[in-house]
């Protein structure tokens, strides 16, 4: 039978469609974050929830976000899920800071601002003339795109080599390598190169394939539109990881896990590894600086690196480009090219990416020990051929929907951003070896 309530007030005074899903799902998504995995148990406090407001909210009267949501508390506590609701109200609370944070202008918090990597990055793109779209133009225009692809690529190698003279003073007390980092900020192509460069400095590097440690599909969130959250850290059996961890310190042999993305299963004890003397384990990992990953493990036995594309450039509007956005266009430009999956719905998703990215990686961006920038001054160019044809589609379905306001808003940031460029004149001076081959292909790399 049909809820009696039809629609509810989002912050923003829209109104919108009521859908019962969105109260399972972030119940479940809660009851995940402490450990739950019963998605039933989550489907009978949602019809609680909605009884409820069905005798709360005389017809005509249309609850809000807010109202609808303090009755999941209520429901959540009087059912006895104690440890839900407080993950529940933390990320409210959450979510209400950051809205502050937005409203005052703020995205981001002061105290996980790289500033120096930031200032180094502003500093050679000044020396570069690449601090500009403008600019950018200028250079690409005056026939000097290949230029400017070599510079970024000394630029990038400088951060690798960085990033190993880091590493080898503590080489012999080092027995873990994380690559952290958001997602698309070429965490991949970075730990390949590094492992490049730290075998010839004679270290001898482990692969340790987080992603095999994925849940099933059937135990991930998702949302009313089926769209399953990998973001999050809890889609992880970050137990099962930290336990494979210590016990490979300690000289165990263990059985890594399976997991098969075609069919969303995960296969236990299938790949068995040890780490012997002298080994090193080599992680890249969206959640590598995640707490629980690497709980109970000696800091001075981790080196942890963060990746990210600190872009130092303003755009059309004179503001400096998002690092998001950068990563934004990345995921969709791979997604299109190696996972079946169009830019739309990569920009349909990307909320999952950036709501997990501020709760669960930039918080502990201070607990690595190195930064590497991975931002290329060119890439905007090379984004705009394989996007800008989008662009008309996204700002027509998105502008007057309001449960899409996310998406709208990012589309008609890249948008302005594809048009305010020329596009790369010949890709074919972009070397194999180029972090941005991991988007766009022809990389000299297997990934």
């Amino acid at each position: 039978m049909s809820s009696k309530i039809t629609h509810v007030m989002k912050r923003s005074g829209a109104v919108v469609p009521f859908n019962k899903d969105r109260i399972t799902n972030a119940i479940y998504r809660a009851a995940v974050a402490v450990g739950g995995r019963d998605r039933s148990i989550a489907e009978r406090l949602s019809d609680q929830v909605v009884a409820i407001l069905e005798q709360t909210f005389p017809p005509g009267r249309i609850p809000t976000v807010e109202e609808i949501q303090d009755i999941v508390e209520k429901v959540l506590i009087e059912n006895g899920h104690a440890r839900t609701a407080k993950a529940y109200i933390l990320y409210r609370a959450e979510r209400a800071r950051q809205r502050a944070l937005e409203a005052a202008g703020l995205e981001r918090d002061p105290n996980n601002i790289p500033y120096r990597k930031l200032w180094e990055a502003l500093v050679w793109a000044l020396d570069h003339e690449l601090h500009s779209l403008a600019l950018l133009n200028e250079r690409i225009q005056r026939g000097e795109f290949a230029e400017i692809v070599r510079e970024c690529e000394e630029f990038y190698q400088a951060e690798l080599d960085f990033a190993v003279q880091h590493i080898l003073p503590r080489r012999d007390q080092i027995r873990i390598v994380i690559i952290a980092g958001p997602s698309s900020s070429g965490k991949t192509t970075t730990t390949i190169k590094l492992k490049e460069c730290l075998s010839k400095e004679g270290l001898n590097l482990v692969p340790f394939h987080v992603d095999n440690y994925f849940f099933d599909w059937e135990l991930h969130p998702k949302d009313e539109f089926g769209d399953y959250d990998f973001e999050t850290p809890q889609a992880l059996d970050l137990e099962l990881v930290n336990d494979h961890l210590r016990r490979l310190l300690a000289g165990e042999e263990i059985r890594m896990p399976y997991y098969d993305f075609r069919t969303g299963k995960r296969y236990d004890a299938v790949t068995p590894l040890r780490l012997e003397a002298g080994q090193i384990l080599l992680i890249d990992s969206l959640h590598g600086l995640y707490p629980d990953m690497t709980k109970g493990i000696p800091q001075e036995q981790m080196m942890r690196l963060y990746v990210e594309a600190l872009l130092q450039m303003k755009g059309p509007n004179g503001q400096f480009i998002r690092w998001s956005d950068v990563r934004l266009m990345r995921r969709m430009v791979r997604d299109a090219a190696f996972r079946s999956y169009n830019p739309t719905q990569t920009l349909e998703h990307w909320h999952y990416v950036r709501n997990s990215e501020l709760r669960n990686i930039i918080p502990y961006i201070h607990r690595a020990d190195c930064i590497i920038n991975s931002a290329l001054a060119y890439e905007v160019a090379v984004m705009r051929p394989r996007l800008i044809g989008y662009c008309p589609e996204w700002l027509e379905r998105y502008r007057n929907d309001p449960l899409k306001q996310d998406a709208f808003l990012r589309a008609e940031r890249v948008c302005r951003l594809l048009h305010a460029v020329p596009p790369a004149v010949d890709e074919s001076v972009i070397p194999p070896t180029s972090l941005i081959r991991e988007f766009i292909g022809g990389s000299a790399y297997t990934y």
